[in-house]
């Protein structure tokens, strides 16, 4: 029998091979020997004898028996070598017996290599095992400033905890997603009844995943599962079969591809970008089946994370409520629902609008994208907005307004203020879009001196309040704070202020986002039947990523400095208006000295959104994820810059 067997496995081996050679690709096992040196290694560290997934073993140590395997570890010598010979009677005892030898291996970035035990990991890859027993030793790369070895070292945090390595994501800040779905801290030790529920739980998903045939799509398991995770929640998906998982995989088998696509999100950057939409010939039939609507026919949601009186940011929002009822003065009905600071709570006031006859929701925090998203998906009726950015979710559309536009301004006004050349940043969430905020400050800065140096605090952290006393020993006098005023705690540290010689502070600048404006031009979309989710809805993720040529963005000055500069301002505001002149154009050096754009061009609105890195102007660094209050670590968890959520 094992000889038939042999055969089959042979001629999966020459396909293999076949294919390689036509795409001009090595057609044998890597060999990990060829691929690293000595000195790319930090350290070799043993782990014993653990479950390795196959799907992670993808080569040999060394060149010896590399050429007696095709790339896929199925076998290409004949059947009258050898080899063909314990080849089979491998097969055999694997079939009667069950191989209990453990291999020897190395793991280099999460992928395995054999030492010793190419043919039993050939048999179980045919007979299509999960995993196989191996000796491990780890080989550790040195720590390099690379998207790679991040994402590597975020895995070796969590693989400390949950002691497994099947989870393998393709995208930085994903480990610590997944902890946060699981209610862990970053470093919390995981007990062996919780390691054996995941491993369970993980296990069902594969299983499921397969049969759903996204598998064979080359889609990755591991970010399906967070994906899945994040949309049902943990606590849930632990509890549910494998039939249960296959049939809600299915509802959300377009938030797998587009999470799986190079470029999940779609950056809608004025208004009128959707309005030209209804334009396109291929999406010209979709468009008018979506049709108009009158205000009249939409109640709308307001989902609010705190209450107007302790959060600025829900203040700002809510002033964006109130606007939209004078401009369409009871022709459309809206309802707020605040104080929704955790999960079951924001699942609890979706379902409650709904109950209340809303059909459009604006949930206004990042913390609720997961659950809009799952319940999008059970009432696809609604149409259900989040306020983030660079999140992917196709069943709901997100929003954001693209401050650094006014933060750019704001530097530029502290630059030529400052007699100093020093000016100071206090920044509230190591989260993206914050630091595209920091740097277009002090590039904003540079641009009117270019000696100036941005000292960087951080207010979210446990030594919130000793933020600007520690600019004030640095001799820095103008400070850029908070953008909006909290309510109950109202004080002059927001926007561009200084402080005066004798510790009064006045204020220069402040930046504005009109979300009253936003919701307005929504609205407007969404009745003239152009809304993007209606012609695109379940094939890619939107974002109305609006600023200053959308009217959402502006910054209000005082008349306490020049005239001169006055000038200088309004003109660099009608230009980024016009599109004429971008923030982030030109010569940009980051702090480590990497060019992050070269001259005569200008950053990507993708690379703006997902910055990771501090402009060289710019004196500081980001909190380590122990360094900040538990208010910050929840959302950090969630969109946390790639890079920083260790502390690294």
């Amino acid at each position: 029998m094992s000889s038939n067997e042999y055969m089959a496995a042979f001629k999966l081996g020459k396909k293999c091979y076949q294919d390689a050679v036509a795409k001009g690709e090595n057609p044998y096992l890597p060999v990990l020997d060829n691929l690293v040196s000595d000195s790319d290694i930090a350290a070799e560290v043993p782990l014993g004898v653990i479950d390795i997934p196959l799907s992670r073993i993808v080569g040999t140590k060394t060149a010896g028996r590399t050429q007696a395997f095709a790339k896929n570890f199925m076998p290409v010598l004949t059947d009258k070598s050898e080899f063909a010979a314990k080849w089979g009677d491998l097969y055999d005892y694997q079939v009667e017996e069950g191989i209990q030898d453990p291999i020897l291996v190395y793991e280099y970035m999460n992928q395995f290599y054999v030492q010793e035990g190419n043919k039993r990991v050939s048999v179980m890859k045919f007979l299509g095992a999960y995993s196989i027993h191996g000796d491990v030793i780890r080989m550790m790369p040195k720590k390099r400033d690379t998207p790679e070895c991040r994402l590597y070292y975020e895995f070796l945090d969590f693989y400390e905890a949950a002691h497994t390595c099947d989870v393998w994501f393709s995208r930085e800040g994903s480990y610590m997603r997944l902890l946060k779905l699981m209610g862990k801290e970053p470093g919390q030790e995981w007990n062996e009844d919780e390691r054996m529920i995941f491993n369970s739980t993980y296990g069902r998903f594969v299983k499921a995943y397969e049969k759903a045939g996204l598998a064979s799509e080359n889609l990755n398991c591991s970010d399906a599962f967070l994906i899945y995770t994040e949309i049902f929640e943990y606590e849930v998906v632990s509890h549910q079969t494998e039939k249960e998982m296959a049939r809600d995989i299915e509802k959300i088998r377009e938030e797998v591809k587009l999470a799986d696509s190079g470029n999940p999100v779609e950056l809608v950057e004025s208004p009128k970008e959707v309005e030209e939409t209804r334009h396109k010939p291929p999406l010209l039939l979709n468009w008018l089946l979506a049709g108009a609507i009158d205000p009249e026919q939409l109640q709308i949601g307001f989902i609010y994370t705190k209450t107007t009186e302790t959060s600025g940011w829900t203040y700002s929002h809510e002033l964006g409520r109130q606007h939209l009822n004078e401009i369409y003065k009871g022709r459309l009905e809206t309802k707020l629902y605040d104080q929704v600071d955790d999960d079951d709570r924001v699942e609890e006031a979706i379902e409650r609008a709904i109950a209340d006859g809303c059909n459009l929701i604006f949930t206004t925090a990042p913390q609720m994208a997961a659950q809009s998203a799952r319940l999008a998906l059970l009432h696809p009726q609604v149409k259900i907005y989040n306020c983030s950015v660079n999140l992917s979710y196709s069943s709901i559309c997100t929003y954001y307004a693209r401050m650094y536009e006014a933060k750019f301004l704001m530097g530029a006004i502290a630059a030529a203020m400052s007699k100093t050349g020093r000016l100071g940043y206090i920044a509230d969430y190591p989260i993206y879009g914050t630091l595209a905020n920091i740097n277009a400050f002090a590039l904003g800065a540079r641009m009117i001196d270019p000696e100036t140096k941005v000292y960087l605090e951080w207010s979210r952290t446990r030594e919130e309040e000793a933020a600007r006393a520690r600019l004030e020993e640095q001799g820095v006098r103008y400070i850029s704070g908070e953008d909006v005023i909290t309510p109950n705690r109202a004080s002059r540290e927001y926007g561009l202020y200084k402080i005066m010689d004798d510790g009064s502070l006045l204020n220069y600048a402040t930046p504005i986002c009109h979300w009253g404006k936003f919701y307005e031009q929504i609205v407007k979309l969404i009745c003239q039947g152009s809304d993007e989710k209606d012609v695109t809805k379940g094939k890619k993720a939107v974002n109305y990523w609006w600023g200053m040529s959308a009217d959402v963005i502006d910054v209000i000055c005082s008349g306490e400095f020049p005239h001169g500069t006055h000038r200088l301002i309004e003109f660099l505001k009608s230009s980024i208006r016009a599109g004429s002149f971008h923030p982030f154009d030109g010569l940009i050096y980051s702090q480590n000295g990497v060019i992050r754009c070269k001259e005569g061009q200008s950053l990507a609105p993708e690379d703006i959104v997902s910055m990771n890195w501090l402009a060289e102007n710019v004196i500081g660094r980001l909190p380590e994820y122990t360094e900040l209050n538990d208010e910050a670590k929840s959302l950090v968890r969630l969109q946390g810059v790639a890079g920083t959520n260790e502390g690294e």
